[in-house]
């Protein structure tokens, strides 16, 4: 009953379609490339990305590394290199404490296979094909 209303909650109420299991291994490499999306897109110029520093203190340890064909790629300067730990860890932003959320894939991007969080289907996909095959 209670995976029920779990599912129900995150599929209705959340509108979300992935788990996130696992925990943090410390591997550094989602602080290492890092893209931001403000409400509809990902940032694609450096002007709109300045812009973006006055509205969230998070911007301001972010630099930009690299521009690919999704948009401009971070890296934040909270990561320690020589442990790879946040240097602000107990108080990080909720982008960070959030990580990762499904919007990774909508916007073209993917865990490392080395990653110790992983994204589930709420919905399995055996049950997916079956009400497929009903209809």
């Amino acid at each position: 009953m209670i995976k029920k209303l779990k599912k129900f909650f995150y599929t209705k109420i959340l509108k979300r379609k992935y788990y996130r299991v696992g925990q943090c291994l410390g591997c550094g490499k989602c602080c290492k490339q890092i893209y931001v999306k403000t409400h509809n897109h990902i940032i694609q110029d450096e002007k709109e990305f300045e812009k973006l520093k006055y509205k969230h203190i998070f911007y301001t340890y972010l630099t930009v590394i690299d521009k690919d064909e999704l948009g401009l790629v971070f890296s934040c300067s909270n990561l320690d290199e020589k442990t790879n730990l946040c240097k602000i860890h107990k108080k990080r932003p909720g982008i960070c404490r959030r990580y990762p959320q499904e919007e990774i894939f909508s916007m073209g991007g993917q865990l490392s296979e080395d990653c110790g969080f992983k994204l589930v289907p709420i919905v399995p996909f055996s049950e997916v094909f079956d009400n497929l095959l009903k209809k």
